[in-house]
């Protein structure tokens, strides 16, 4: 199977990366050309664009910024797309938005997979990452293969649309997480409580998550670089209160955390890592929310192993 894969940035570099260290058959294309060379030095080859991508391989991977960004490779790809063909989006996007891409691919006689992916950068970069896909069972297992060599966990969460609103809502969760631990973080700094202890602290306890084990050590080490922008966390926080919106919810955290992103943008530019925004308590407070023996960048220490398809409850 010959796969075609674009968007080569910060998670789409690291996914087709998995692929080619497992040697898969990858073509790669992305529009920045240094990014190419790098995957093509990989053992990648350089793809030409979407429309020669998705007419040569079988399936075509798509991981980018927006939706509007994905709207446009699909409207490039549709002339090849005929019966066989997949398109799998891996991208963080908008429901209604990849059922609409989807049904035009299926009206063309190819298949689509809304695929996003959640668990970091790291993780990413070692295949240990998680994965939902939604499409139907018969294409989820033409894939599952080419998926096991992104991602450690599968999840096929059963129509197009699904996994792109469960990840939208883990990412909202992920932020949550992010900006309470910063309070957190603070507070016990201002009550004279060591910060290394209370990081340990929260690791054993109830109040512990996945962002505390990754984010909070690189706010602690001064790095605050997780590879994640805050113009994507608004991104996605935004998608969030507009399923809530469209679903009648009405929410009270949702809206504030959109407002504490947007002063943090205002402060620290749109392509500022979200980790940074501790530096808002950090400025208000004159304190310094560091300590040592943290490290600067996440590595991922879990082994690497061929990947699996959750079975959910029932």
């Amino acid at each position: 199977m010959k796969i075609g894969f674009i968007g080569l940035g910060n998670v789409g570099g690291k996914l087709s990366g998995s692929l080619v260290r497992n040697g898969l058959d990858v073509v790669a294309h992305d529009l920045d050309a240094a990014l190419v060379a790098q995957k093509v030095g990989e053992g990648a080859v350089a793809g030409q664009g979407p429309a020669q991508m998705m007419r040569d391989c079988d399936v075509v991977i798509t991981c980018l910024p927006s939706p509007a960004a994905s709207a446009a490779v699909v409207e490039q790809m549709l002339p090849e797309v005929r019966a066989g063909k997949i398109w799998i989006e891996m991208s963080t996007t908008d429901a209604a938005e990849i059922r609409r891409l989807a049904d035009l691919v299926a009206a063309a006689g190819g298949r689509a997979v809304d695929c996003p992916v959640s668990g970091g950068c790291h993780r990413a970069d070692t295949g240990n990452i998680s994965i939902y896909a939604g499409c139907d069972r018969a294409t989820f297992e033409r894939v599952l293969p080419v998926l096991t060599h992104m991602g450690r966990r599968i999840l096929h969460v059963g129509e197009i649309g699904t996994a792109s609103t469960l990840k939208v809502m883990t990412n909202y969760l992920a932020t949550a997480n992010l900006l309470t631990l910063c309070e957190a973080l603070t507070v016990m700094k201002a009550s004279g409580v060591d910060l290394a202890l209370t990081y340990e602290a929260i690791a054993m306890s109830s109040g512990n998550s996945f962002v505390h084990e990754t984010e909070s050590q690189l706010i602690l080490s001064g790095s605050r670089d997780v590879n994640f922008t805050m113009d994507l966390v608004q991104k996605d926080i935004g998608l969030f209160q507009k399923l809530a919106d469209d679903a009648g919810v009405p929410l009270e955290i949702s809206p504030l955390m959109i407002r504490m992103m947007t002063d943090g943008q205002a402060r620290y530019g749109t392509r500022a890592q979200s980790d940074r925004m501790i530096e808002r308590l950090e400025e208000a407070t004159g304190l310094s929310i560091l300590a040592d023996g943290f490290p600067q960048e996440l590595v991922d220490d879990e082994p690497e192993d061929r990947g699996y398809e959750v079975v959910r409850r029932h």
